[in-house]
């Protein structure tokens, strides 16, 4: 049975264009709150563990802030927040939005002629009924030999400085270097796709909603 949005609304916990994207292309409306959280006071030992870590930091959040602004569920319909969050794996190191430019354009001339995966996460919490899960997602990205003009002009545009990894494979600059998406791995049968590279994995976001209603 589809996820019927009529009957519940809908928070995104994100501020990301791609992520903003990617709901709506699935048919959801929705508002907007972003979190304000020290990502980097969240360590785990595991990137998987990590990104679902992180997305449900953002959750608790936003819920401490609806809490404090007094806006309790009182309606009949549901409320559903739907957090995320993605980190880039190269070479077995997680790799989180970069520190600055320089940082940025070595990050980008490492996947030049090689390869990166996502980890992307989905943490929904029904504010009505208290139900709260997440899950994940990998995805591995394969790189042709991106010139270093094309570098250049990603970190002065600065977008990359945004993103985990400094990755955004569906910019026009960057995406004629893109040789392949494939999924790799997943968390509770869930198989990464470009939109979890995105920032919100389609499937995944999909089945949690459906369980949180």
């Amino acid at each position: 049975m589809e996820a019927n949005s009529s009957s519940f609304k809908i928070i995104l916990g994100s501020s990301s264009v791609a992520r903003r994207k990617i709901l709506s292309e699935m048919g959801y409306e929705f508002t907007i709150m972003s979190a304000d959280i020290d990502e980097k006071a969240i360590r785990k030992e595991k990137p998987e563990e990590l990104v679902v870590a992180l997305a449900e930091a953002k959750a608790e959040a936003i819920i401490s802030n609806l809490q404090k602004n007094h806006r309790r569920e009182e309606e009949a319909d549901p409320t559903i927040l739907i957090a995320a969050d993605t980190v880039v794996i190269y070479e077995g190191v997680i790799r989180e939005k970069p520190a600055g430019k320089e940082e940025a354009r070595q990050f980008m001339k490492d996947y030049s002629g090689g390869h990166a995966a996502t980890l992307g996460s989905v943490f929904v919490t029904n504010l009505k009924t208290g139900f709260r899960k997440g899950e994940w997602d990998r995805v591995e990205i394969f790189f042709h030999e991106i010139p270093d003009e094309v570098i250049d002009k990603l970190v002065e545009e600065g977008n990359v400085l945004n993103v985990a990894g400094g990755l955004i494979i569906e910019h026009p600059l960057i995406l004629p270097y893109v040789k392949k998406v494939i999924p790799s791995g997943f968390g509770s049968l869930q198989v990464g796709t470009t939109d979890s590279v995105m920032g919100l994995p389609k499937a995944l976001t999909e089945k949690l909603l459906k369980e949180a209603i």
